[in-house]
């Protein structure tokens, strides 16, 4: 009974975040449209499977649909710190729509062959490479410093939660009514992520006159992320993990026909189990007050999803394979959630938009290598040994990050913006 007093006492359901009616509407307009956005993406490898039967193509379309994200983001940090970010978002959705309409119209026409689905794979990817930066380092322009940490928390919460129910409401919506649905579905969802947009209302930030070029500006970003101990080996993680690991979702597809005999709403569970993970995950991160311990979930996460990459490669059984996933989507999202947090708790603002370029880079701009990677190694290895290959590599990544750990609790504790060269 007494323990069941201190728990209730501890655990605090406030969400200070939901205070703000930016961040209330920022959250109603995102959580539809991302969803849509990573329902398309899961249609389009889907539709190009069947199309090629072919794990090398496969890996090669999500190569050319991530590629622009490593290659525009650093670009889009800079216009992040220079101009403003609330129209910068805007007129990004704008796009985004109009991206997905015409897609929508080709698939329902008929017109979707591999070379289109390459196409609008590539051009989607542009949007998100600019997209992503803006709205990472937008957080801070929507609410006050106050609720910044658990907007912070929520905002890559359920970024990361829609990376893994949208592919899983789309292997099910692909089943029961066609790939043509989730271009539909994601068109329309748009339509409110650009009225939740327009309707807040940013209060202008001090932008610094900027006299030097844009490649000085890049360099200077990078110095800072670079001699910034916690900021490198944050960074450096990720984008390890993200390389070897996530890009499992490019696989799932032979997962679900070759390794467990079944078909789209085989793909959908699997993105389900993971997704499920990813909830449980966003529960506890979403209830958090401040950043304390979050780089300790930063150091073992990924040796939990080397584990549930491991299980779910050797398992031929279905929900044995559902339930490595879910560690998997756990892990994950306690990863990639807790690193945005803490690197934008830490960084100064003036560079809050490059730093942030460079989690989109690691976090998202890794995943086109890491599917040329993971189709050409299952291609020669099959895809179960590239999975385990991959778990592997997270776990020594994870032992790596260890050796930093007490220098960056450190850093953290100090709560300062100090660059510390190793």
């Amino acid at each position: 009974m007494k323990l069941l007093q201190k728990f209730r006492l501890n655990l605090n359901f406030d969400l200070p975040a939901f205070r703000s009616r930016n961040y209330r509407l920022y959250f109603a307009g995102q959580a539809f449209s991302m969803t849509g956005n990573f329902m398309t993406q899961v249609a389009v490898l889907w539709l190009i499977y069947r199309l090629t039967d072919s794990a090398l193509l496969l890996g090669l379309a999500g190569f050319f649909g991530q590629l622009p994200v490593f290659a525009l983001a650093p670009i889009s940090g800079i216009l992040a710190d220079r101009y403003n970010r609330h129209h910068l978002l805007l007129m990004l959705q704008i796009v985004g729509i109009s991206l997905s309409i015409i897609l929508t119209v080709i698939t329902f026409m008929g017109g979707a062959n591999f070379w289109t689905l390459l196409s609008f794979s590539a051009l989607l990817g542009v949007l998100k490479g600019l997209d992503v930066p803006v709205r990472q380092a937008f957080v801070s322009d929507m609410v006050s410093r106050e609720l910044m940490a658990n907007a912070i928390a929520l905002n890559a919460a359920f970024l990361h939660t829609a990376r893994l129910i949208g592919p899983a409401l789309g292997g099910i919506l692909i089943a029961q009514l066609g790939a043509g649905y989730c271009f539909l579905y994601d068109s329309l969802s748009y339509l409110l992520a650009i009225w939740a947009i327009s309707a807040m209302q940013i209060t202008s930030r001090t932008i610094e006159i900027h006299n030097s070029n844009t490649w000085h500006k890049l360099q200077e970003g990078f110095q800072y992320a670079y001699r910034f101990l916690p900021v490198r080996s944050i960074l450096s993680l990720l984008a390890l993990t993200s390389l070897v690991g996530m890009s499992y979702t490019t696989l799932l597809p032979i997962f679900a026909v070759e390794v467990l005999s079944g078909d789209s709403e085989t793909l959908g569970f699997l993105s389900a189990a993971a997704a499920m993970g990813s909830v449980l995950a966003c529960v506890y991160l979403s209830f958090r007050q401040n950043v304390a311990g979050l780089e300790r979930l930063i150091a073992f996460s990924p040796v939990f999803m080397g584990i549930g990459f491991i299980l779910f490669s050797v398992s031929q059984v279905f929900w044995i394979s559902q339930l490595a996933l879910v560690l998997v989507g756990w892990s994950s999202t306690l990863q990639v959630a807790a690193s945005n947090t803490v690197l934008q708790f830490i960084v100064e603002d003036s560079k809050r938009g490059r730093v942030m370029s460079f989690y989109a880079m690691c976090f998202m701009g890794m995943a086109p290598f890491g599917n040329l990677l993971a189709g050409t190694s299952a291609h020669y290895l099959k895809a179960p040994n590239t999975l385990i290959l991959g778990g592997i590599v997270c776990i020594v990544g994870s032992v790596l990050f260890l050796q930093q750990l007490p220098q960056i609790v450190k850093l953290m504790h100090l709560g300062k913006n100090q660059v510390v060269t190793n």
